[in-house]
């Protein structure tokens, strides 16, 4: 049997999913992520992939394909752009992996482009023609998907939303070297530094916030009337809202599809984030869906999988053209 696998690299954990060639996930895992730019990060990836293939009772040699989902821009021709969350040297990670997957052909894929081909595939986009999927996670990106096709763009930033600058006078640097990121305000870390400050301002004791990212310990202080934590998501759906409305006015989608880690609590904000896209967004535009993307924290896994077997069938007609 051939297999088919996915490797979804997020700023914090490294998941990773076993498929079948028809899409069949068979079976996931994940990983703490380090720095992807030195030996011993290497084989933190490959180690998981050892266990992961021999915990189907298959061969790496089984493995035909392997994709990789990246939070930063990847060009049409597989060029990695900047990563503003994760350190990764994509040369020595493929050269590591190929020595670990000597059959496979390995595909680089933005992230929030993959989370969009994985809804397109297996999810709620299925049949849909023209949607973006939005992903907070630890930063924030964008699938942009138009009349069936992904729209990655020349340089690979295609979908690079999170860097729409919402707030020219933001003093506080972005990853990405600039001010006033959307990343800044909707990201998981954007939503926990928008309540830490709110609560230094008013000089009230914050609810225990276990990491940079805890978005879960802001929204259960949101739902237990902490004022400083609704203030904060108030500020995300604002920014987030207006970045949509920008968006739409380029692409005009039917739908936008909110994904990542954030979009477990979108039942939480979902009226605001509507009510809020419905105030910037161009009258023609106001109908759009906003709704969850139904893949969840898989949604990646099952893209970058995707991208890689098309890319290694598209390579393999080409050869039996040749």
């Amino acid at each position: 049997m051939e297999y088919v696998l996915g490797i979804d690299v997020g700023g914090t954990t490294i998941k990773l999913g076993l498929f079948s060639t028809e899409g069949e996930l068979l079976s996931e895992q994940k990983v703490k992520t380090p720095a992807l730019d030195n030996e011993d990060g290497y084989q933190t990836v490959t180690d998981a992939i050892r266990l992961i293939v021999h915990g189907q009772k298959a061969s790496r040699n089984d493995v035909i394909a392997c994709g990789l989902d990246i939070p930063g821009p990847v060009a049409d021709d597989g060029t990695v752009g900047f990563l503003a969350n994760v350190d990764i040297d994509p040369e020595g990670l493929v050269q590591a992996i190929n020595m670990c997957l000597p059959n496979a052909t390995i595909a680089f894929v933005n992230d929030a482009n993959a989370a969009a081909l994985g809804e397109a595939w297996a999810g709620v986009a299925v049949g849909v023609p023209s949607f973006v999927l939005i992903a907070l996670g630890t930063g924030v990106g964008a699938g942009v998907v138009v009349d069936g096709k992904l729209a990655a763009g020349a340089f690979g930033a295609g979908g690079e939303i999170g860097h729409i600058i919402v707030e020219p006078e933001e003093t506080l640097t972005c990853g990405c070297g600039r001010h006033g990121c959307l990343e800044q305000y909707a990201s998981a870390k954007g939503v926990v530094r928008l309540y830490l400050e709110e609560c230094a301002a008013r000089g009230v004791v914050p609810v225990n916030i276990e990491h940079e990212t805890d978005t879960v310990s802001v929204f259960r202080a949101h739902a237990q009337g902490d004022e400083c934590a609704t203030l904060a998501i108030h500020k995300m759906c604002h920014y987030l809202g207006l970045a949509m409305a920008q968006v739409s006015c380029v692409v005009d989608p039917a739908m936008f599809l909110i994904g990542g880690g954030v979009a477990g609590s979108f039942a939480t904000f979902a009226l605001e984030l509507r009510e809020t896209f419905e105030q910037y967004a161009l009258p023609v535009s106001k109908g759009a869906r906003i709704e969850a993307a139904s893949l969840g924290n898989q949604a990646a896994m099952y893209g970058c999988a995707y991208e890689a077997l098309r890319l290694r069938k598209e390579r393999f007609g080409q050869e039996e053209a040749e």
